[in-house]
């Protein structure tokens, strides 16, 4: 085992180790005397030396050293001592065994010894590993806490460095925690890898370098174990722009499940809104925990292995062996049992897997306990068949809470006995159907029937016609939802059929074209039972509804089964057999393509290597996954594929996908482009026939060759199913289940990345910001999206990521939000006013009013803030203070420059510091004549700014130029423009009043101005004479400016000119925005969490 380095200290005179391996850096000694059967002195000394030691303090027989060339210190690794003279070492590790240390010297090898050579400094290797393997140390003990569930101290040890490493809310909850590498370049640095259930996060402290490393789970693209050039195993984290390679792991399967499910549940959380309705454990991330996603994956490989309803929760796994009459033996394997089922899987793959409702389920009965059969339970169903099950664990537990869940099943859904006879008219398919009833006798017939691998050969060779009905029900487990649902059917008929909506009208629309060439479909009275059956499950499930396929799929299952049967056939494979196929981005079906298309590169590599771009195969093969090949292939053959999918699911159709792909594998590596492959494709599935359907041929939808003047070759379909099974048969459910949690990130991404390449689309010909730094700017707009749903509870207004809307409204964002970006990424800053402005801003880019604003709106204004001209500027800024952006109930209303506390007599002439003399008039007049010729006749005209609004346009002015290299330059100019502002409202205000201002009171305010050395804009309210604080109310509302006005005024300043056409950096806003969102983010949260203080009134 791994010790803690310490130094010791022995004297080199006897010679007490033998080298029994040895590298560049490592050595591998056996102590002298251990396992020889000789009797050399040295040997037997050392051998009795060690027999009369206290057993505390013996020494271990094997150790491991580390040797740094050209260095005077060996460090033992295994165990420790000195070499080549040193009288320093640290013993960091021991082996009892042969077999132990090996173990400890081969992951030596695999994860250090090529590490160590990329570090220049001999120190830094020692620093290196002896760091490394008290990593290991640390991460073994917490391991062991962790299986012992013994003091959670080592993980509350953990969390607070988590917490305090990378300042997260409360709210970002850690899941797990592992030593190990994260390599930078050719450089590994050591430390400590937390995953909590937002982030993936790495931390390291080496040689005097800290290193911090934040990647969100739903910024990861591709997670994959590969390998460098330097380790044989790593973890490779994919994101936009980086990859990151994590190794030297103590147990990298463990890691690399737990970051696989963390990302997959994360991604499905908030970026797939459909699979997050459906699924109640995703909608608490905060209850997830490492022991929650151990039993998750479990309980998912259960529903999948066995096909069985989403809602089926697992209850207990145990080890135990089924009593098999087919074989004369007991079969190990393992039980399963969940709320209303009771499953066995043989540990040889394919062997025997049985499937108990527990509705069927008659009684649960413990057996004496006997050497022969230890801890016995026997399992009666209603068939009068029994299941003995014997070497289970905690047995008394078992049945307890078997029958328990048995009693509650039959008081939800009482038992109705089927008495109809099952045995029907035989006279088609004798050989099969005699074949079916000799496994009935030996197997059962029903549900609970054994299932083995002679069950498979018989449903490879086709299902007879007349049990192909009742075989699908008990293989998809329909069966029993149609038992314990009795008149559900007929309930959803009569809810659903007279209701029109987009829904009945698409199923309308189809229903033609559902298997037009079958005389069943070519009546009145199969289309009126297809659109019951279709409308009755869309008004079931309005998630799914209706969608493309389902009207093929719906058809066949008519034609094999009643119609309330064939309903219930269709939920089990919509709802169990085929989850997230039918929606409205068909997500399951991408994801099943996506792992074809890796499936074509392991099996068939040739044929990958010649198509380069797999697409092209994509856009025919993703309709065998839609439609189960049943308009791909002439109905009478595509049958017998739908018998091997409700037998053995989705792999039926993997490994029949390879099989066509094998069998034109030559005609398709010698392809000249798509257009040919496809034609191959299409020609050999149109001619694939079943000799032994009983019924007359009926093609296909996809008959497009079936005019060809030269005879193509006929496939049998059994041929072609047997193949499948015999090449492509070893696929277990586990593997394909691994590779759709792999394959759903990558289509997830994928939609994401379409969503933003067509937002993108829309928005660049319509602003000036480069297309990079739109990108970046998306990217800072989508996790602030992100933040929320990481941390806060849902807000009124605030949805989640919804992909079924437009592109451009999928990610909004309120008002909060933006005021956390406009922070960030706007150039005009306003120190504490900068929150007011941004609110104020929300409000007028919120032309719904609905509390939410898009991507397009939020860079429009930034694209007029950084690249607008001057006059589209300022046209902002006076937006942005009269209505509806400013309101009367605005944060800066009870500001005291809210009164008129503005000179409004100055003179419009005033003196320079050089002693001449501007007069503004004239220029303010043929100013404002130019803009009025220049405007647009067809612009809409903004209303005139009162003085209060124009005050606050004043204050958000002064507040821009704080801190400007100008700044006094600025705000002598803005004084000077204030001053002829307020003289043109004033001169308007007298013009439009009737004399109730008097000329006495206009005095009595030029009185109170302050003087032209003194020149402010805002008086202070505390010295303002009491004459000023009796301003006509009246007089307020008739003072207006209007935007020429400010602009002209603005104009007549060179240095406010200049100050709003100087060129913007929007970059270095974007790098420090990346830097700072989620700090920002952090600190307001932190904030808000504290309780606020209030002071006691003196």
């Amino acid at each position: 085992m791994w010790l803690k380095p310490e130094e010791v200290l022995l004297k080199n005179a006897l010679k007490l180790w033998v080298t029994q391996k040895s590298s560049c850096y490592f050595i591998l000694q056996r102590r002298r005397g251990h396992g020889e059967g000789g009797g050399r002195l040295t040997g037997r000394l050392v051998g009795a030396l060690d027999a009369v030691l206290d057993s505390n303090a013996r020494v271990a027989p094997f150790r491991i050293l580390l040797q740094v060339p050209g260095s005077q210190v060996y460090s033992p690794i295994a165990c420790g001592e000195l070499l080549n003279g040193s009288d320093v070492y640290w013993a960091i590790a021991t082996g009892a065994t042969l077999e132990e240390i090996n173990q400890h010297w081969d992951w030596l090898e695999q994860n250090l010894l090529h590490t160590l050579s990329v570090f220049d400094n001999k120190d830094d290797i020692a620093s290196f590993v002896k760091g490394k393997v008290k990593a290991l140390i640390a991460e073994e003990t917490s391991s062991r806490l962790a299986e012992q569930e013994e003091e959670p101290e080592k993980f509350r040890e953990a969390l607070v460095k988590f917490e305090a490493r990378f300042n997260f809310p409360e709210a970002e909850k850690l899941v797990t925690y592992y030593s190990c590498c994260c390599w930078k370049g050719r450089v590994p640095r050591q430390g400590w890898l937390y995953l909590s259930i937002n982030h993936l996060c790495f931390y390291s402290f080496f040689l005097g370098k800290e290193l911090k490393l934040v990647i969100p789970w739903v910024d990861i693209q591709k997670l994959e174990r590969t390998s460098n050039v330097f380790l044989t195993d790593t973890i490779r984290i994919t994101t936009q722009n980086k990859e990151r390679d994590f190794s030297m792991f103590l147990n990298l399967d463990e890691v690399f499940k737990i970051m696989e499910q963390l990302a997959d549940v994360t991604l499905r959380r908030l970026l797939d809104n459909e699979a997050f309705d459906l699924d109640p454990d995703l909608q608490e991330p905060s209850q997830i925990t490492k022991r929650d996603l151990e039993a998750r994956a479990q309980n998912e490989f259960f529903r999948a292995f066995f096909r069985l309803p989403r809602k089926e929760k697992l209850r207990a796994v145990v080890d135990c062996s089924l009593w098999t009459p087919f074989s004369r033996c007991h079969t190990a394997g393992r039980m399963f049992a969940s709320d209303s089922y009771i499953c066995f899987a043989s540990r040889e793959d394919g062997c025997c897997h049985v499937v108990l409702p527990l509705r069927e389920v008659v009684s649960i009965e413990k057996m004496e306990d006997t050497s022969l059969l230890p801890n016995p339970i026997i399992v009666s169903i209603r068939s009068k068949m029994a299941f003995q099950f014997i070497e289970l664990k905690d047995r008394e537990n078992l049945v307890e809470g078997l029958l328990e869940r048995l009693k509650q099943v039959h008081a939800n859904h009482p038992v109705h006995y089927d008495t109809s006879a099952s045995d029907e008219d035989m006279s088609r398919e004798q050989i099969k159907i005699s074949l079916w009833s000799d496994h009935f006798v030996e197997y059962g017939r029903t549900v609970c029937m054994f299932r083995t691998e002679k069950i498979r050969k018989l449903v490879a060779m086709g299902i007879p016609e007349s049990l192909r009905g009742k075989l699908w029900l008990l293989f998809s487990d329909a069966v029993t939802d149609l038992a314990s649902h009795p008149g559900y059917y007929g309930n959803l008929v009569e809810e659903s059929l007279g209701r029109c909506c987009l829904v009945t009208e698409e199923i309308e629309r189809d229903l033609h074209r559902s298997l037009p060439e079958h005389p069943a479909f070519q009546n009145e009275t199969g289309i009126a039972a297809l659109r019951r059956v279709l409308t009755a499950y869309a008004h079931r499930n309005p998630k799914i509804g209706y969608c493309q396929s389902m009207n093929i799929l719906t058809s066949v299952l008519l034609l094999y089964a009643k119609e309330e049967e064939a309903f219930w056939l269709l939920v089990a494979v919509c709802e169990r057999m085929l989850p997230d196929y039918f929606n409205h981005r068909v997500i399951g079906a991408q994801v099943d393509q996506s792992v074809f298309e890796e499936l074509i590169k392991e099996q068939l590599p040739e044929l990958a290597e010649h198509m380069n771009d797999l697409s092209a195969l994509a856009s025919v093969s993703l309709s065998w996954f839609l439609t189960l090949f049943l308009n791909i292939m002439p109905l009478e053959s595509a049958v017998n594929v739908v018998d091997c999918f409700f037998y053995d699911g989705i792999k039926a159709i993997f490994q029949l996908g390879l099989a066509v792909l094998e069998a034109n594998a030559e005609g398709l590596c010698s392809s000249k482009d798509d257009g040919q492959a496809l034609m191959i494709l299409s020609r050999f599935l149109d001619h694939i026939k079943n000799e032994d359907s009983p019924g007359p041929p009926i093609g296909s939808h996809h008959a497009f060759f079936s005019d060809d003047r030269e005879p193509y070759p006929v496939t049998d379909i059994a041929d072609l199913i047997r193949d499948s099974y015999e090449k492509f048969g070893d696929q277990s459910v586990e593997q394909i289940e691994h590779l759709r949690c792999k394959h759903r990130i990558r289509v997830l991404q994928g939609h994401e990345d379409t969503t933003k390449q067509n937002v993108l689309r829309v928005v660049i010909p319509e602003v000036s910001i480069l297309p990079e730094d739109l990108e970046e700017l998306y990217d800072l707009f989508k996790r602030e999206h992100m933040m929320s749903c990481y941390w806060e509870q849902p807000r009124p207004g605030v949805l989640r990521h919804d992909p079924s809307r437009p592109y451009a409204e999928q990610y909004r964002i309120d008002a909060r939000q933006f005021a956390h970006l406009f922070q960030l990424v706007s150039p005009w800053t306003c120190g504490a006013h900068t929150e007011i402005l941004a609110e104020r801003t929300f409000r007028l880019l919120d032309d719904n009013m609905d509390q939410l604003m898009e991507f397009k709106a939020f860079v429009s204004c930034l694209d007029i803030m950084y690249n607008g001209e001057m006059n589209e500027k300022i046209k902002l800024l006076y937006r942005l203070h009269i209505p509806p952006a400013l309101t009367e109930n605005d944060r800066d209303s009870q500001s005291p420059l809210k009164n008129p506390l503005l000179s409004t007599s100055r003179p419009l002439v005033f003196g320079k510091s050089n002693g001449d003399t501007v007069d503004y008039q004239k220029q303010l007049k043929q100013m404002i004549k130019d803009l009025a010729k220049e405007k647009d006749k067809t612009e809409k005209e903004l209303p005139k700014m009162s003085q209060r609004e124009f005050i606050q346009f004043c204050k958000t002015l002064y507040s821009m130029f704080h801190e400007d290299p100008e700044e006094n330059d600025l705000y002598q100019a803005i004084a000077t423009v204030t001053t002829l502002l307020l003289q043109i409202g004033e001169v308007g205000q007298r013009s439009s009043s009737s004399g109730s201002c008097s000329q006495e009171c206009a005095e009595d305010l030029q009185a109170s101005a302050p003087s032209l050395e003194q020149d402010s804009v805002f008086v202070d309210p505390g010295k303002m004479p009491q004459d000023s604080q009796a301003f006509p109310e009246s007089a307020e509302g008739d003072w207006t400016v209007s935007l020429e006005h400010i602009l002209a005024s603005l104009l007549t300043e060179q240095s406010l000119v200049n100050f709003f056409e100087k060129p913007l950096d929007i970059k270095s806003k974007l790098e420090n925005a990346k830097i700072n969102q989620y700090s920002l983010k952090t600190s307001e949260m932190s904030h808000q969490s504290q309780p606020e203080l209030k002071l006691s009134s003196l």
